[in-house]
């Protein structure tokens, strides 16, 4: 927790574009703080206390995510349009589309649904178990990462309804590949944008929308599709089996050169001249598929296949871009690991899944401030990238710098605002004064003792 309001560098500046009443600036930089700067478990008594010197009770923040305002204030996409037209350069942007669920206890809990595998299987560690299923409630949450071509990382995000929530607030049921069409219509025009996904996202409302904005989308293959042609029709898989080990090429990728090292934003350490190359086998062909038309199939592997016999494909991926070269897909699909690595950041650093409401209107509110205080430290850390007096160690340090290194970079910067104004306070007898009375209220409401 930080000691004063304005600690955070910038912070007030970064939610300026949004137009927000002063009221809703104070309950939005509390949550921020609470995000950055918080210690333990993340939630709303974390959120209420964030501010030492201004304590508010705990209810306060779930009042304030359930205001009908919300509909109105548009907090993401407003900073998010700011962000990207500060940033917005050309060359090649990555948008990464991917679902991420947050687990629930509680039946009161709304919009939620169960992940847990229904059948009974013969299995040898369940043989004797007298559950017949595994229970599991979730919330989910279709996020899209855009990746602009200088790395910095911009969120999007959709909640899915459930179609007995859909049918309480009569909204229109929508699955998660249709909301992750959704957010590519929503991209910002006149971008080089390549979508890419993982099996889940194959679908054909992904491809019609990235076909409407006329960019490439790379996927790999599901295991179910199929060649063009007559029945009885072959299976995409089908043609590992014709494929000899001298039909491959080799393809090195080094973490930190390349057209996309920036996007990739690995620390130092790992790219240092000791670092290995990650080496793919790989061979491209132009096939049919059904139901998807001609596209660039590109199978790839890990293991050096023979000159003779048969080669082990361990992935096959699938791009609409016949331009593209085998090596550049296999490089560009190797990106899409940077969207797990977004989800690790938004849980195990800022604490996207504690939260404990029922309602699913505050969890809406909540997660999107979520994504409002990991703009502001990409937003901060871009702005330390552009400062003149800064030495070319230290440049670098925040080029390849993350979440976690940010928080510990903004929890510094709002330590040392702190102590300026104890210092500031200490010099004369009334700031003591005025110290020691914000100091007497320094607790939350319903932690007081009574008295």
């Amino acid at each position: 927790m930080g000691i004063l309001q304005d600690a955070l560098p910038g912070l007030k500046r970064f939610l300026g574009p949004a137009n927000l009443k002063s009221a809703v600036v104070e309950l939005v930089i509390r949550c921020v703080v609470a995000f950055v700067m918080h210690t333990g478990r993340m939630g709303a008594v974390r959120a209420a206390g964030a501010v030492r010197l201004r304590p508010r009770h705990r209810a306060q923040i779930g009042r304030f995510l359930e205001r009908k305002y919300w509909s109105k204030l548009l907090l993401l996409d407003t900073l998010r349009n700011e962000t990207l037209s500060t940033v917005r350069s050309r060359g090649r942007y990555l948008f990464i589309v991917d679902q991420t669920l947050c687990s629930r206890q509680g039946r009161k809990v709304e919009n939620t649904f169960s992940t847990g595998n229904h059948r009974r299987r013969p299995r040898k560690g369940r043989r004797h178990s007298k559950y017949r299923h595994c229970k599991k409630s979730c919330h989910c949450f279709v996020m899209g990462l855009l990746i602009t071509p200088s790395g910095v990382r911009i969120p999007y995000s959709k909640s899915f309804h459930t179609r007995a929530y859909c049918k309480q607030k009569q909204r229109p049921y929508r699955k998660q590949t249709e909301l992750a069409a959704e957010l590519i219509t929503e991209l910002p025009e006149a971008l080089d944008v390549v979508v890419l996904g993982d099996t889940a996202f194959d679908a054909k409302t992904i491809r019609t929308a990235c076909a409407e904005r006329g960019w490439p989308w790379v996927v790999p293959v599901n295991s179910e599709r199929v060649l063009s042609g007559k029945k009885p029709r072959r299976k995409v898989r089908s043609l590992v089996a014709r494929l000899s080990g001298n039909q491959f090429r080799r393809v090195r990728l080094h973490l930190g050169r390349g057209k996309y090292a920036a996007q990739r934003r690995v620390s130092r350490y790992r790219i240092g001249p000791k670092a290995k190359p990650r080496t793919f086998y790989v061979h491209g062909e132009r096939r049919a598929v059904q139901s998807v038309g001609d596209v660039l199939l590109v199978f790839s592997t890990k293991r050096k296949p023979q000159k003779t016999g048969a080669a082990e494909v361990e992935k096959i991926l699938m791009t609409n871009d016949p331009n593209l070269k085998p090596a550049e897909v296999v490089e560009l699909y190797d990106l899409r690991w940077q969207i797990e690595l977004f989800f690790k950041e938004l849980k195990s650093t800022l604490g996207l899944h504690q939260y404990r409401f029922a309602q699913f209107e505050r969890v809406e509110h909540w997660v999107e401030l979520v994504l409002v205080t990991f703009l502001y430290l990409e937003q901060y850390r871009l702005q330390q990238l552009r400062r003149r007096d800064l030495r070319k160690k230290e440049k670098r340090r925040w080029q390849w710098q993350r979440t976690h290194g940010l928080c510990l970079a903004v929890q510094q910067a709002a330590e040392r605002e702190d102590l300026r104004f104890l210092q500031k306070s200490l010099k004369t007898p009334s700031g003591r004064r005025r110290l020691q009375q914000k100091l007497a209220a320094a607790v939350q409401c319903e932690y007081r003792a009574a008295g």
